[in-house]
């Protein structure tokens, strides 16, 4: 089915689709543009390789600024770099030429960005930088104009076409910034082994938080934990079952390792006369699924998922039993 099918209503709805397909394509062919030339030409491909080294060897933070457009990009550079473990913060140059100007130190580093190069406003922001021996670190369309020319490293963007028929609304072009902002951000993350624990420091809450957490964070410990040892009378062993309210017990050798469990499938598989006179080593199922304390919750929910189970116990290094995790214990936390 064609576009002109989907929007067999009215000329008006044909006209919207064709404008939505050509920002798209637009899009498509400048991250296109941007891809082939870091494949393509050397100076720029090791431009970025230079930011991204003067960055991490950087001792103070990253300040990133820029005007319209570019500023509301730069604001996005910069939190997705703090979110990523390199300390960074937005200053609108307006507000640095009126005092902001003071928070910037001889220790920080400059990304500047400008599609033209030649932002009026970021003058004074690169006099101080030449001032302090601040490096600049440019992002911008024209490898010869002011800012790239005072820049540590310049970043020259392909020219792309706006998808503004009038080519004025800055639209492919913050896409381009954007995409490399994004790209020194995610090198940053992996030069530094920046993991998903050290995310979660900076993510604490709403979904991405609770994707975050540990399982030893959600589980029942101490005297929660439905253990018993090898050779407990199967009359002992349910009523302690019943009593813990998870629906499986955990059986431990003598070194305190989990040797098996017991589940109401257990139960029901060995129920007969004699199953309250048996010992829980005849019931138990060996080789119990367990997982590690400090995986992901969102790794746990996805093992019990593709294990058919409800219940997982948590163990140590040496397989000893730390914790037991119900998945109503990761549905409650938003764990999904």
């Amino acid at each position: 089915m064609g576009l002109r099918q989907v929007a067999n209503g009215t000329a008006t709805e044909a006209g919207v689709i064709d404008s939505i397909s050509r920002t798209m394509a637009k899009a498509v062919d400048g991250i296109s543009a941007l891809a082939a030339r870091f494949s393509s030409d050397q100076n720029f491909c090791m431009s970025l390789v230079k930011a991204v080294e003067l960055i991490a060897n950087s001792g103070g933070r990253v300040v990133v600024s820029g005007v319209g457009k570019s500023g509301h990009i730069g604001r996005k550079i910069a939190a997705t770099m703090a979110s990523t473990g390199t300390s960074a913060y937005f200053v609108h140059p307006t507000e640095a030429s009126h005092g902001d100007l003071g928070m910037i130190t001889s220790d920080d580093l400059l990304i500047l960005l400008s599609w033209s190069g030649e932002t009026a406003e970021l003058a004074n922001m690169l006099t101080y930088a030449k001032r302090f021996n601040v490096p600049v670190i440019s992002v911008t369309s024209n490898a010869e104009s002011l800012l790239a020319r005072n820049s540590a490293v310049a970043i020259a963007l392909p020219k792309v076409v706006e998808a503004c028929p009038h080519g004025l609304a800055p639209t492919t072009s913050a896409m381009l910034q954007l995409a490399v902002g994004d790209a020194l951000a995610i090198a940053l993350l992996e030069r530094r082994g920046f993991s998903a624990e050290d995310f979660k420091t900076f993510h604490p809450g709403g979904k991405l938080g609770s994707q975050l957490l540990l399982v030893s964070e959600l589980a029942h410990s101490g005297e929660a934990i439905p253990l018993l040892p090898i050779g407990t009378a199967m009359s002992d062993a349910v009523i302690h079952m019943s009593t813990k309210g998870f629906g499986v017990l955990g059986i431990v050798d003598g070194n305190g390792l989990l040797a098996g469990v017991i589940t109401d499938g257990d139960l029901r598989r060995h129920m007969s006369q004699n199953l309250l006179l048996e010992t829980v080593e005849t019931v138990m199922s060996h080789n119990p699924r367990v997982v590690k304390s400090t995986i992901l919750a969102s790794a746990a929910m996805e093992f019990m998922q593709a294990q058919k189970v409800t219940v997982l116990f948590l163990v140590d290094a040496q397989g000893a039993p730390t914790g037991i995790l119900h998945i109503h214990d990761l549905l409650r936390a938003g764990v999904a």
